[in-house]
This record gives structure tokens, C-alpha cells and sequence, in this order.
């Protein structure tokens, strides 16, 4: 190679030794070198007016913020500076990712596939019946819609009577609360630059939630199999003030104790996390309540009856 043209390669160290990083690790060098995070970042293709008034009073109303008052009459640049969602410059007004992500009425717009999809599999993965929900629009109300969809048509309750006694048996195929979370860590920890969406598969004996990329590279696969998990570095920390402000997200590693509590609570199998060792991809495996595979074992022998009479 000549000596004007050397290529410059660079290296991480990984446990004792000194490797060539691949191109996920590369890319998280590079973004840790940019020191902006990406929801802190001025999006320059966008523009104040994409920026919705009405979305920001909503917010500012349902978290309290003394600014309420100030966006009814107020200047509406001076209410976007004070939120910290616009460029600091002031002869350069452009909004910052964070702002379009929760105060655009279009996000998928900058942000190609903010979205969630809930996917049903009602005959499992191999049947022909697929039931797909596309929720897409400012990031904590695609959350909050996806949720109330999951509320109303995955979670069911049952309750077993005993004739000993007065007090019955109650339980749901899936605690709410370890969903919840679990969907907005989904959220608060994705990839805004990335081109995929946040997947909620709902399968006959378990709901799976998938999202890109995996978390931090100070989690490891074994801290994760045994739920012990301390992130060092954020990805989103702007998205998860807002997210906090709307109780939605708590935030500080509190998310895995809080699933593992519902899902004790309730009777439900331990979840699983899983990652990759590239870290490219996160999934939150939470495992249907025991008490409704009964149900699902008894509709699988009367269909295996009737396909052998016939």
C-alpha cells in the first residue's frame, strides 16, 4: 500500500485481548465519539412549524409544568427553548429529534418505521391465520394505544371456584404491569436511526417483544439469564425524561425487577431476555400463565378427535 494512502483500522479491547471491533461496535465508537446522543441531536431536514402546539400543551398539561400557561399565550419558540426541544442558536430555529419524536404528528416521517407492530398468531407459527396492528404517531401515544390494545384483546383473566372454599383462584394469561414495562423499555431504549420497527409477537403460549439494537454493551447474556443487569450508558436519555414525566418509565435499571415482581405476583413463569453477541437485537420473552395451557392442551386433543374420526 502506498505510504499517502494507510488505512486506518481501530480496536477495542474485549476482555484481555485487543480485537478489531466489528461493524455494530464500530458504529457505537463512532457514536460515542459524536458525543451528541441521538434524541439530543438537531434534526436539520425538519422545521418549527412540524412541531405541534396542541401536542406540547397536552404534555405540559398532564405533567403539570408551570409552561402550560406560558404556551396558551406565550411565544411558541420561547416554550420550545424552555422544553430544550429546539436548536439553541437563535438565528438557526430547527428542532431537535426528541421534539419531533413526541411532538410531530408524524415521526415516522424523520424517523422511518417509530412505530409498533402487534402481530397475533392465533394457530401458531405455523398456521395460516395472522392478525397484524400497526400503531405509529408521537412516541408515548403509539405506546399508550399499543398498551390499551394488548389490555383489551391479549389479557384475560380467569377465576377458579372451590367448593371448600369461599375465596377463588384468580389469574390473567399475562400480568399488564410486566407487559407495560416491558414495551416501554422497548421505547425508551430502541434505536431512533434505525429502520425497524418495535415487534410485539403474541404466540398461544407467549408474548414476545423485539426491538433493535440490543441494549448496551455493558450488559452481558449472562447477567441477563440471571436478571442482573446494571447499564452504564443510556442511549435515549432525553426520550427517557419525557417518558418519567408521563409515568410511563422509570428509568435507573428498575424495569427487570418490576417485571419479575408483576409476573411473581400473578403466578406466571420467569421471563426470558435474550441478546445477541453482537448486541444487535433485544427481546423481552414473557411465558403465558400456566393455568391457560390446560385450556390450550384440551382444545388440541379435541382437535386431534375430530381429524381422526373423520
Amino acid at each position: 500500500m502506498a505510504k499517502d494512502h494507510k488505512e486506518h483500522i481501530h480496536y477495542i479491547r474485549k476482555a484481555s485481548n485487543t480485537v478489531e471491533p466489528s461493524d455494530d461496535e464500530e458504529k457505537d465508537l463512532f457514536t460515542l465519539a459524536n458525543r451528541v446522543p441521538f434524541d439530543d441531536r438537531v434534526n436539520h431536514q425538519a422545521d418549527i412549524s412540524d412541531l405541534n402546539i396542541t401536542l406540547i400543551q397536552n404534555y405540559l398539561k398532564e405533567v403539570k409544568r408551570s409552561l402550560y400557561e406560558k404556551s396558551k399565550n406565550g411565544d411558541f419558540i420561547e416554550v420550545c427553548h424552555d422544553m430544550n426541544i429546539i436548536s439553541n442558536l437563535p438565528e438557526y430555529v430547527k428542532p431537535k429529534n426528541v421534539g419531533l419524536m413526541f411532538f410531530s404528528m408524524e415521526p415516522d416521517k424523520f424517523f422511518p418505521y417509530t412505530q409498533i407492530d402487534i402481530v397475533q398468531f392465533p394457530d401458531g407459527l405455523g398456521g395460516n391465520d395472522i392478525i397484524e396492528n400497526t400503531f405509529k404517531g408521537p412516541i408515548h401515544q403509539q405506546l399508550r394505544a399499543a398498551l390499551q390494545f394488548i389490555k383489551n384483546m391479549i389479557i384475560t383473566e380467569k377465576v377458579i371456584k372451590h367448593p371448600d372454599r369461599a375465596e377463588a383462584d384468580r389469574f390473567f394469561n399475562y400480568p399488564f404491569a410486566a407487559i407495560e414495562e416491558a414495551l416501554s423499555n422497548a421505547v425508551y431504549h430502541r434505536a431512533y436511526d434505525i429502520r425497524e420497527p418495535i415487534e410485539v409477537r403474541v404466540e398461544r403460549d407467549r408474548i414476545e417483544i423485539i426491538s433493535f439494537p440490543g441494549p448496551d454493551r455493558s450488559v452481558t447474556q449472562e447477567g441477563l439469564k440471571h436478571y442482573r443487569v446494571s447499564n452504564r450508558r443510556y442511549r435515549n436519555r432525553r426520550i427517557g425524561d419525557f417518558l418519567k414525566e408521563l409515568h410511563l418509565t422509570e428509568g435507573r435499571n428498575t424495569g427487570f425487577k418490576k417485571i419479575l415482581d408483576a409476573l411473581e405476583a400473578n403466578g406466571s413463569p420467569k421471563p426470558e431476555f435474550e441478546t445477541d453477541e453482537n448486541h444487535s437485537y433485544f427481546i423481552s420473552r414473557l411465558f403465558i400463565h400456566e393455568g391457560f395451557l390446560v385450556d390450550e392442551n384440551k382444545r388440541s386433543q379435541k382437535g386431534a378427535k375430530k381429524r381422526s374420526r373423520s
